[in-house]
């Protein structure tokens, strides 16, 4: 497989593919980078930030693409990214600049499956969430309340969980683990 070099950022929150995070870039160094990286001169990753950690994310990142950004009244710069492709980080350095560069082999993502039975609950409660959250819902030009693996991980970008945990679903082959979390997570909370 194909190595490639990404830029990295990180932020105590997941992405996946097909979701979508608003992010806010404040520092100087990190709008060189996001100009840089709309340049072409180099792909972005986003990874789960990782207290005390060199890099300082996990090695499981999602290569993504910024969709839309806007300037803010604080001259910041607020970004939508859209988790493309799951990659593995095998090494990343900090730069003079303070950026983090990372070199990244891709990983598998979930393949689309019908979601079905009583799978069908998690897809209504995602829809509900998204009711009850209408900033996260905006971000969506199409959501995909049929697909397993889209919810899956629409769910475990949401959820409030150690990100080690979310860590551990992640890395399973597949998104049934995950839904069986996420259907006893609601039907716990259901009694």
């Amino acid at each position: 497989m194909k190595t490639q070099e990404m830029a990295l950022i990180t932020r105590d929150a997941l992405l996946l593919p097909d979701g979508r995070l608003e992010l806010n870039i404040i520092t100087p160094h990190h709008l060189r980078m996001i100009a840089d990286v709309c340049k072409g001169k180099y792909p972005l990753a986003f990874g789960m930030l990782k207290a005390n950690g060199t890099p300082p994310c996990y090695p499981s990142v999602t290569q993504c693409e910024i969709i839309d950004f806007n300037q803010l009244n604080d001259t910041s710069l607020s970004i939508v990214l859209e988790g493309k492709q799951r990659v593995k980080i095998l090494s990343a350095a900090r730069q003079r600049n303070g950026i983090w560069m990372a070199r990244t082999i891709p990983s598998s993502n979930w393949h689309e499956e019908p979601i079905r039975g009583e799978f069908e609950l998690i897809s209504a409660a995602l829809e509900q969430f998204f009711e009850v959250n209408p900033n996260l819902f905006e971000l969506y030009s199409k959501i995909h309340l049929e697909d397993a693996s889209w919810v899956s991980q629409r769910w475990l970008e949401v959820l409030p969980l150690y990100n080690k945990d979310k860590l551990t679903l992640i890395n399973q082959p597949d998104c049934h683990q995950t839904m069986e979390f996420v259907l006893e997570l609601i039907k716990s909370h259901a009694d």
